[in-house]
């Protein structure tokens, strides 16, 4: 039998899937990057790769699980020179307004703070 107490505490954790399920899609600080950049617009591998800071290896992991996950779509264009081009999807574009509201929060909350970007 659950007690008040326990009850609660399975409502919340009930509550908090969601936002499990969407840290763990897009949580990780590579996927983060990628998806912040690529709300500029199209970007090629190398151009990613500048942006990011991260290793061609690392990055074509993230893209290929960003593109999985229906985040990111990749173009390939044939002529000469072939050059691969990333950008988002509705899905992934749709993460503009959590973005922006990431950084409000950093504004108020982080300042003094040593923030990595």
């Amino acid at each position: 039998m659950a007690t008040p107490q326990s009850q609660n505490s399975i409502e919340r954790q009930e509550e908090a899937c969601p936002v499990v399920a969407s840290i763990e899609q897009i949580g990780s600080q590579w996927r983060l990057a990628v998806l912040h950049t690529l709300l500029e617009g199209e970007h090629r591998f190398n151009e990613l790769k500048r942006e990011t800071g991260a290793n061609a290896r690392t990055l074509s992991r993230v893209l290929d699980d960003l593109g999985e996950t229906g985040f990111v779509e990749r173009r390939l264009e044939e002529d000469a020179p072939i050059a691969t081009y990333y950008s988002l999807t509705e899905k992934g574009e749709s993460l503009e307004p959590v973005f922006e509201e990431i950084s409000c929060w950093a504004d108020s909350w982080l300042e003094g703070e040593a923030v990595d970007a």
